[in-house]
């Protein structure tokens, strides 16, 4: 009698774990739908706040997450011929090398690094939204520009393989920057790189073990679905308004990052 009241049911953590990896991946899928991102920049704390995941895992779980959810977006922009596929090619062919090197830091650097890494990108985000880039008519691709991308597209690959994001928050603005891109057309395309550089960095990190594809999976599926209920309010939200809310949401999510490698640093955990 004793043996049956203290021991848990067996599922007990797995269903607990299933729950929590299902509403991070509804969250990270309705932001994504309202604001335009891959989704990635919202899953890798959700798992590690929520799922009590661990942060290498949580990093290359996510970028497996990203595809499903990216590949759902790329239609959607492709059929308002929202993509300049002469500029994703530009893109993707840096990120792809970028997603090689980016793989490779992830299995080397140690938990705290990576987490203090991803709080500054969040940060760095949140500085963009808060200070919205103009954009214009695109502009003609010189050999200049195509260099440029090439190297953004690098940057990219990087983040992606070493953060686990796809990489939008740094192509979207850039192509605004470089080339006068309206935002539609430079969201598309770069939803379009996130796909081969997702693919390319989740074979890496699965190689080396760093992925947990079923999470991403179940990440993957409820954030299609509810993608399409962000994007359906973030047709009646002014851009104003949206990049507020985001950029107040990434704040509060670096913030709390942060605080949890410091109660991490005094309790004298330290994660490789």
């Amino acid at each position: 009698m004793d043996l049956m009241t203290s021991t848990p049911p067996a599922n007990a953590t797995h269903s607990a774990s299933t729950l929590s990896i299902v509403l991070v991946g509804v969250a990270a899928g309705f932001l994504s739908g309202m604001f335009g991102v891959g989704g990635g920049i919202l899953i890798v704390p959700g798992l590690v706040l929520v799922a009590k995941m661990d942060q290498r895992i949580a990093h290359g779980t996510s970028l497996a997450a990203v595809l499903p959810i990216s590949a759902s977006s790329l239609l959607s922009y492709w059929a308002h011929d929202h993509v300049d596929w002469r500029v994703g090619v530009c893109l993707a062919i840096g990120a792809l090398a970028g997603a090689l090197l980016g793989t490779r830091l992830l299995d080397v650097l140690p938990h705290r690094t990576l987490g203090i890494a991803f709080a500054a990108l969040l940060l760095v985000t949140a500085v963009r939204l808060f200070l919205p880039l103009e954009s214009g008519t695109r502009d003609v691709l010189t050999v200049g520009s195509i260099s440029v991308l090439v190297l953004i597209g690098i940057a990219t690959g990087i983040l992606a393989g070493l953060l686990g994001v796809g990489g939008g928050v740094v192509m979207v603005p850039a192509m605004m920057m470089v080339l006068q891109m309206p935002a539609a057309m430079a969201k598309g395309t770069s939803v379009a790189v996130i796909i081969p550089t997702s693919i390319m960095g989740t074979w890496r990190n699965r190689k080396k073990k760093n992925a947990d594809l079923k999470a991403a999976g179940i990440l993957g599926l409820g954030g299609i679905l509810a993608a399409i209920a962000g994007g359906w309010i973030s047709a009646q939200m002014s851009d104003t308004v949206s990049n507020i809310l985001f950029a107040t949401l990434l704040l509060v999510v670096a913030i709390r990052l942060l605080l949890q490698i410091r109660s991490e640093d005094k309790a004298g955990v330290v994660k490789h």
